[in-house]
């Protein structure tokens, strides 16, 4: 079903089974021979939410080879379970390396909007100073929270999660868990603005650059304009990458979750917004972590990773 104003959705459906999705990946690029990250809780997590197919992923019993085999090359049109994994690996390599950057530099307030299943209050080596807020709705924070903490992990950093949609006040809750407005903060908006639609992507980096002193910095994945291109065909493409999943017995359109048309480019909207910012294509992400570059008409070929300071 398309995206509404006012949907809403769990880990296993919808949006949410984006971020069951991700994490699978990330336990898939965990277990590479020279992996680029370490997510010992991926799969536990993709298991405790229940989906069979992405829980196989995760835990091996299913391979992106097992996904990708008659590709002719590891999966192509638009992108293989294969290059999949490596790009998510590469994103999430991204914004461990921005998270620690910032807090090498002195950030001590650290913000992951749309949390869902992102661990890195548990996994990353944080100072012990540091105040990560979590932002997600409050169903999906406590399922983390609770299975977490059932797993016997605990956070690194001193963890305040904000339950509450984005869409809603989440300003206001934020101030109430304790941010404060006036310390530089280090924010991530990860495999997050290409499920908004334009004017609510603009809309969060203004509340984003409103409540960042200076010193703060912003990591965000910008997802391209489509205004010259035919919507209906490109939605077609990224139903293709599905398929094989539902030959798996997961039947979920991603095409419908997704907002396309013209959107602002992130990187000029920062820039006159007063940020500087740093973009990386994501093929220079790849090889910078030691992965293969994807061809052009590789679906996430065209991503940007974002760097900003204010």
């Amino acid at each position: 079903m398309p995206r509404t104003d006012n949907d809403t959705w769990d880990l296993a459906s919808s949006v949410g089974a984006t971020a069951t999705m991700v994490a699978a990946a990330r336990a898939v690029a965990s277990r590479a021979d020279q992996p680029v990250i370490d997510d010992p809780f991926a799969a536990p997590l993709v298991r405790a939410v229940g989906i069979d197919f992405f829980t196989r992923l995760a835990t091996g019993e299913l391979t992106p080879a097992d996904l990708d085999a008659g590709d002719g090359d590891g999966g192509s049109s638009p992108v293989g379970m294969s290059r999949f994994a490596d790009g998510m690996a590469a994103r999430t390599r991204f914004f461990d390396d921005f998270f620690t950057d910032a807090a090498a530099a002195g950030v001590r307030q650290a913000v992951i909007l749309a949390s869902g299943l992102d661990a890195r209050a548990y996994r990353l080596s944080w100072p012990q100073d540091m105040v990560v807020y979590e932002i997600d709705q409050p169903e999906v924070i406590e399922f983390k929270t609770t299975t977490l903490a059932g797993l016997g992990a605990a956070p690194t950093a001193q963890l305040r999660t904000v339950g509450i949609d984005l869409r809603q006040d989440w300003p206001a809750a934020l101030a109430a868990a304790g941010f404060d407005a006036g310390a530089p903060t280090a924010w991530i908006a990860e495999g997050l603005l290409g499920y908004l639609p334009p004017d609510g992507q603009d809309r969060l980096l203004d509340q984003i650059g409103d409540l960042s002193a200076p010193g703060s910095r912003l990591g965000a994945e910008a997802v391209p304009s489509h205004h010259n291109v035919d919507e209906q065909e490109l939605r077609e493409r990224m139903q293709q990458s599905t398929d094989r999943w539902r030959d798996q017995g997961f039947d979920l359109d991603f095409s419908e979750l997704v907002f396309l048309g013209e959107r602002n480019d992130v990187t000029d909207y920062l820039r006159k917004a007063g940020w500087t910012v740093d973009p990386t294509p994501t093929n220079d992400l790849l090889v910078r972590y030691g992965l293969a570059p994807l061809d052009d008409d590789e679906g996430f070929a065209e991503v940007v990773y974002v760097s900003a300071t204010k």
